[in-house]
């Protein structure tokens, strides 16, 4: 693994996430602003403007067209990724929206807010399609299985909620959590689901019947972001115990710890290729990492 660019913000970074081709590098940060990098050198290509607060969550469409921005604003804002174009603004959320994820066909957007809701969005419009009302605590994390069929959330209340995504009717609660679930993240073949916590663990799920096949210890302070590489065979974590670490699916086992961020590591990314892995933190820094 080797340190490949280190991107100076002035301000902390909370999400990172590649566009489906690999080229550019979207992050949101406390200075409520978005930015476009490109990933093979991290230069700085566009910053977008228009959210009124930090901007917690960060992710492209399935076709790279489009970039949405989760914020404390309480707003989601979707932009042209060519050319930063505010396309709509999403309102409806009464509270911090913190994550955001795409449905794999583009056609929907969730959002999990610490309004204690998730809610679906139909892209094309910007309708509200349904809002899901069964977490007790705030909602931290949102991911779709990559068939599209299942959403699952993390949140405050130290539960995983897995919805179906055509009507958000609940399907399961993944429970035995004694913190804050603060990263939801589905394997690529769309069989296991990895969570991160504020236990200081990552626990790896079955989908098919919520069975916790692993538990991951190592972690000395809360997981903040979660992420598989696009083959599934490793698994990325990032937290505030300032530290990166690379596990293998497989046995759990800890193949690596990357260590360069001086703060909290908040937001960890696979680019489409696998060979590249981005982490934001809170040390107002992105680091660029090739994996080798």
């Amino acid at each position: 693994m080797e340190q490949l660019h280190t991107i100076e913000y002035p301000a902390p970074v909370y999400s990172v996430a590649f566009s489906p081709d690999g080229q550019l590098l979207a992050s949101g940060s406390d200075d409520s602003t978005v930015r476009l990098w490109r990933a093979t050198d991290g230069a700085l290509l566009r910053t977008l403007k228009g959210h009124m607060d930090s901007v917690l969550s960060v992710a492209f469409s399935p076709d790279g067209q489009i970039l949405a921005s989760g914020s404390w604003d309480n707003t989601v804002r979707l932009w042209r990724a060519t050319d930063g174009a505010l396309l709509r603004t999403l309102k409806g959320h009464t509270d911090w929206v913190e994550s955001i994820a795409f449905s794999p066909d583009g056609q929907t957007l969730a959002s999990g807010s610490w309004d204690k809701t998730v809610r679906l969005w139909r892209v094309s419009d910007g309708t509200l399609l349904h809002t899901l009302e069964e977490h007790t605590g705030w909602v931290l994390s949102v991911a779709f299985s990559p068939n599209g069929g299942i959403l699952a959330s993390g949140s405050e209340d130290n539960t995983v909620r897995l919805w179906r995504a055509t009507d958000g009717a609940l399907l399961r609660i993944l429970e035995g959590y004694t913190d804050w679930v603060l990263s939801v993240a589905f394997s690529p073949d769309g069989q296991l689901l990895a969570s991160g916590s504020g236990d200081k663990t990552v626990r790896l799920w079955q989908v098919a019947d919520g069975t916790l096949l692993r538990t991951l210890k190592g972690h000395t302070s809360d997981v903040e972001s979660i992420v598989f590489s696009p083959d599934g065979q490793l698994l990325a974590s990032g937290s505030e115990d300032k530290t990166v670490r690379l596990w293998r699916t497989t046995d759990g086992a800890l193949l690596r710890i990357l260590e360069g961020h001086t703060d909290w590591v908040l937001s960890v990314a696979f680019s489409p290729d696998g060979q590249l892995l981005a982490s934001g933190s809170e040390d107002h820094t992105v680091q660029l990492w090739k994996l080798g």
